[in-house]
């Protein structure tokens, strides 16, 4: 049964230092509206645009899980994500006053007393879900992550773990993901590190805020459990904040050996193509989509020169996500190639600047104008677009100043990248 998403009732407040930086934050997380998602603010930043908590905007960093969206990031978002997805929290507005969340005491107990205190709400719109229904795998050296098919409905973590300084008994901690096991089992497991990383971490600036209160030593005969199996329960917290960035709830059954952060992310990718896949191959389409009619009222493009076939997603003018299905019907098809027909590179950039344009149209001191291509830069095409092929093509807004825009954008194939560009336009009266 697909359950109702959900918000808290009351705006709560904490504060702390991160355990990276060392720095002193403030953060206040607010109740936000159904289909919002969990999406960052750095209230420092005065320019600063809320960051999503997508796999779409992660950057890779050492120890830690990192957004970046227009030239902001947050970092260590992954306890508070884990105790989104722990506790069944959909929605909410955080509010950050600087580039890391306090570290409190390395776990996520802090966050589950929270938002306890708050209390929770269902709101009207269901929650996303995706099944699992073919095994997905990921390994990088003697990191391997293997995502099954759930033998039923929900989701089911097992962490088998090994370190790589011997005197440290490694481990292996399974279990179901409910809110109640979450926060008994879960929530509690404080961060770690071994003893003979130590002055490695403090080498690379990383750390600043750790303490023996909020970070584990293990290999340290000071250090004290919380729970059997601390450090093994703390990873599977971790891959719970990671899967976040999926944007549904999952059901699968995944095993995860001497994984951490990066192999995390590179799952959610595989696991959002497969998603993706199969919603496009539906013909799913969000609420925020337009259909071929909706976009030539925006576009003057048409026939042979229209190469969307439909917008399935719009988030304001700041990312909108568009489908082209290439047939052999295209009349470019007759010369480019007789004997291996292709799709031109440059008509791939065109469908990416042409949803470029719906996108910034949408804005309203725009609205009657024409998004004229102005520059092309960093351009990649990666591999062929052939008849039978459906292009999805992603773009997402980087700047906007005045008359001017800067658009990132993207163009894939069954979840393959195969061309990509940064397109700047500026905005004229017909």
């Amino acid at each position: 049964m697909i359950r109702q998403q959900r918000t808290l009732r009351t705006a709560v407040e904490f504060s702390g230092r991160g355990l990276h930086s060392g720095e002193n934050v403030g953060v206040r997380v607010l109740p936000a509206p159904q289909d919002t998602g969990v999406e960052f603010l750095r209230t420092d930043k005065p320019e600063a645009i809320p960051i999503p908590a997508h796999i779409r905007f992660h950057s890779n960093r050492d120890r830690r899980t990192r957004l970046e969206r227009g030239g902001f990031g947050v970092d260590t978002v992954e306890h508070l994500l884990a105790t989104c997805t722990g506790m069944q929290v959909d929605n909410l507005r955080v509010e950050i006053s600087g580039n890391e969340l306090p570290g409190m005491d390395g776990s996520a107990q802090v966050l589950v007393d929270l938002f306890d205190q708050a209390g929770l709400v269902e709101q009207r719109a269901q929650v996303r879900t995706f099944r699992l229904e073919q095994p997905v795998y990921v390994r990088e050296g003697e990191a391997t992550l293997v995502a099954l098919p759930a033998d039923k409905s929900g989701l089911t973590l097992q962490y088998i773990a090994s370190f790589s300084d011997p005197e440290v008994v490694g481990g292996s901690y399974e279990f179901l993901m409910t809110p109640e096991s979450f926060v008994r089992e879960i929530a509690p497991a404080r961060t770690f590190c071994l003893a003979s990383e130590v002055a490695l971490l403090q080498e690379e600036g990383l750390g600043k805020g750790a303490t023996r209160d909020n970070t584990l030593v293990l290999g340290d005969p000071q250090t004290v459990l919380r729970m059997p199996d601390e450090p093994v329960r703390h990873k599977l917290l971790d891959l719970l904040g990671d899967l976040h960035l999926l944007g549904a709830e999952l059901h699968a059954h995944i095993i995860a050996t001497r994984s951490g952060h990066k192999t995390n992310a590179d799952l959610v990718r595989r696991l959002l193509d497969l998603m993706e896949s199969q919603e496009v191959g539906g013909l799913v389409r969000r609420e925020s989509g337009l259909d071929v009619r909706e976009v030539m009222r925006m576009l003057p493009h048409r026939y042979p020169f229209l190469l969307i076939d439909r917008v399935i997603e719009v988030d304001g003018y700041q990312r909108a996500v568009a489908i082209k299905n290439v047939t052999i019907n295209e009349p470019y098809f007759v010369g480019h190639f007789p004997e291996r027909p292709m799709m031109p590179g440059v008509l791939q950039l065109e469908a990416m600047a042409q949803l470029a344009g719906v996108l910034l149209l949408r804005k309203l001191e725009h609205t009657g104008k024409l998004a004229v291509l102005w520059s092309i830069d960093k351009v990649k095409l990666r591999a062929p677009v052939e008849p039978g092929d459906q292009l999805r093509i992603e773009v997402e807004t980087q700047r906007m100043k005045g008359e001017m825009a800067q658009v990132k954008a993207l163009g894939l194939v069954s979840g393959k990248t195969v061309c990509e560009a940064v397109l700047t336009f500026t905005m004229v009266q017909p």
